[in-house]
This record gives C-alpha cells, sequence and structure tokens, in this order.
C-alpha cells in the first residue's frame, strides 16, 4: 500500500474494532527497510510511520496506548494496539 491508502485502512480498521468492543488489536506494519551499504539498516516507511500516526491527535479518540509486539507476534514489525471504549 502507499502511505495515503494505508493511513485510511488503519483509521478504518481501528474503528471497526473500537466499534465491535475490541480492548486490544494487533497492526503489522513489517519491518520493511533494507540494509545500507555501511550495514546499517533502514526501517521501511510504515515502520516508522504508522507509530507516529497512532500519536496524532486524529486517533486520539480511538487509540488509548501502543507499544511493539512480543517476537511471537511480530516484534519489531508489529504493534499492539490498545482501544478507547466505543462512545457508541
Amino acid at each position: 500500500m502507499r502511505q495515503r491508502e494505508a493511513h485510511g485502512a488503519l483509521r478504518s480498521f481501528l474503528a471497526r474494532a473500537q466499534e465491535r468492543g475490541h480492548k486490544h488489536v494487533l497492526v503489522i506494519t513489517g519491518k520493511g527497510g533494507r540494509r545500507e551499504t555501511d550495514g546499517s539498516f533502514e526501517r521501511g516507511v510504515l515502520n516508522r510511520e504508522v507509530p507516529r500516526w497512532l500519536a496524532e491527535a486524529e486517533f486520539r479518540n480511538c487509540v488509548l496506548s501502543f507499544t511493539p509486539a512480543g517476537k511471537r507476534h511480530g516484534g519489531e514489525g508489529a504493534l499492539y494496539v490498545r482501544l478507547r471504549k466505543s462512545g457508541r
């Protein structure tokens, strides 16, 4: 997905999960990225941007907090997202 598509998909996914009463969801960004010639590793765009998006005001009515996922759930390529109760 391109960034704009991914942003919209994330917003829709979180809103649906919140409406369904879910308390936690797993968001998989993938590690993405590439190894540079100097040996360093540049993270993928979504891996870098999704945490920034989740911290923005647009998501505050839905997201309570988020943390990196454990290794068995994707590790550095995924996030646990804690959702607010739905205001319906």
